[in-house]
């Protein structure tokens, strides 16, 4: 009934936020839900994909980051456990790191999926979490170690991850596009992003041969503590290269061109559209939400920027992060500005979207309608403004505003009927 009255009353801005809040009963779960997969490592004695992992500390000298890794036997899971502190002489965080070695299964099939961990934390605040993996590297230690930054280590590709509180194992996803072999060594962030670049992407040959996995605390000073039951792949139905990302039909389509292909922020992995009213059954989230005139008094799931695979904070640019338009790359918002990040997040938090204000907006791209549709000069349909009592907000859709800059856009090969 609240979706009913939501699409009969978008133009009142307060009907709107409740339809934004019908849009939170979505399940916000499996990004994919025709995917299969595969384990590549699991802990105890349930299957025989078992690999034996080893805690390292930092090895600079005073270091004083200090981790261990063993082996629950009876809940058959990893225990991942640790501090990381600050390296006196620079006064930087270190970290801790456990990782094995050996032969995984080809995951080459898995390219346009992702890799999945089974986990859950006591320490969910804990935002330097990564995974990392070895393929088509020389020498795989040597590569975890120089992220690139030095001769001969490439290969070694590295992701952020976080983990939401509670007592339950849950899946957290990281898709391959996520992931670079061009790293800080002495901070973990990437040098260059794959959407940035594809050179540093994984690519199906490597991924034929991972020869080494590693789990991370670094770059974040705290207590780290992880609990792993399984490490492994989701495969797409479909083979990437034959992946077609459906438009809207031209009659409701709003959008310039097709969404881009490689989002940033994870979202590339809702490719299936979780919005309560008919669409075509091939498009991904970002194009029915942000292309769909159907969708436009709709919302994606509410807190979608919290889900596991997102985590839009900890992917989250030091200091100022340009958000940009999902179809034609021109910016957007530039958060926080005028502000504290702390201040973005609480306002993010409050409404369950990205919010933002006046001086975050870029005025030349940004539009609203008479019913408080914002819209980009491409066509996009970003989300909603809605003003609250602090006065002039922005209520947006993450999946609208997470492409690449327009010029790297243009390097993108997107496959849409």
């Amino acid at each position: 009934a609240a979706q009913a009255l939501g699409l009969l009353a978008r133009t009142r801005p307060l009907v709107v936020s409740k339809m934004r809040a019908a849009a939170a009963t979505l399940a916000v779960g499996a990004a994919c839900a025709t995917a299969s997969g595969f384990e590549l490592a699991t802990f105890g004695v349930r299957s025989g994909a078992t690999f034996k992992f080893v805690g390292q500390n930092d090895p600079v000298m005073i270091g004083r980051s200090t981790g261990t890794w063993h082996v629950d036997a009876a809940g058959e899971f990893g225990v991942f456990d640790g501090e990381v502190v600050n390296v006196p002489s620079s006064e930087a965080p270190g970290f801790i790191k456990a990782a094995a070695d050996g032969s995984f299964p080809d995951a080459s099939s898995a390219l346009a999926g992702a890799l999945i961990f089974e986990v859950r934390s006591s320490t969910p605040g804990y935002t330097g979490f990564r995974a990392a993996f070895a393929a088509g590297s020389v020498s795989p230690s040597y590569a975890c170690a120089g992220g690139g930054s030095i001769p001969l280590s490439r290969g070694c590709f590295k992701a952020k991850f976080s983990v939401p509180p509670g007592q339950d194992f849950v899946q957290i996803r990281i898709p391959f596009s996520d992931f670079s072999d061009k790293w800080s060594p002495a901070t973990g962030e990437p040098t260059t992003t794959c959407a940035q670049d594809k050179s540093v992407c994984p690519t199906a040959s490597s991924l034929k041969g991972i020869k080494r996995i590693e789990l991370w605390a670094e770059g974040v000073a705290g207590k780290a503590h992880l609990e792993v039951r399984s490490i492994s792949v989701e495969v797409p139905s479909t083979p990437a290269a034959l992946r077609v990302a459906a438009r809207p039909p031209a009659e409701f389509g709003t959008c310039k061109g097709p969404v881009q292909d490689g989002l940033r922020f994870g979202l590339s992995g809702r490719t299936t559209p979780d919005i309560p009213v008919p669409v075509d059954e091939d498009e991904t989230l970002a194009e029915a939400v942000c292309c769909d005139s159907r969708i436009k008094v709709y919302a994606e799931p509410r807190f979608l920027y919290q889900a596991p695979e997102v985590s839009l904070y900890s992917k989250l640019e030091a200091g100022v992060t340009t958000f940009y338009d999902s179809v034609c790359g021109v910016p957007l918002f530039r958060a926080p500005m005028n502000r504290t990040l702390a201040e973005f997040k609480a306002d993010t938090d409050e409404h369950g979207w990205p919010s933002f204000r006046p001086a975050e907006v870029v005025k030349e791209h940004v539009t609203e309608d008479k019913d408080g549709i914002v819209y980009s000069s491409c066509g996009t349909h970003l989300g909603s403004y809605l003003p609250d009592e602090k006065g002039p907000r922005w209520c947006i859709d993450l999946s609208c505003v997470a492409g690449n800059p327009k010029a790297d856009a243009s390097k993108l090969v997107v496959y849409y009927m």
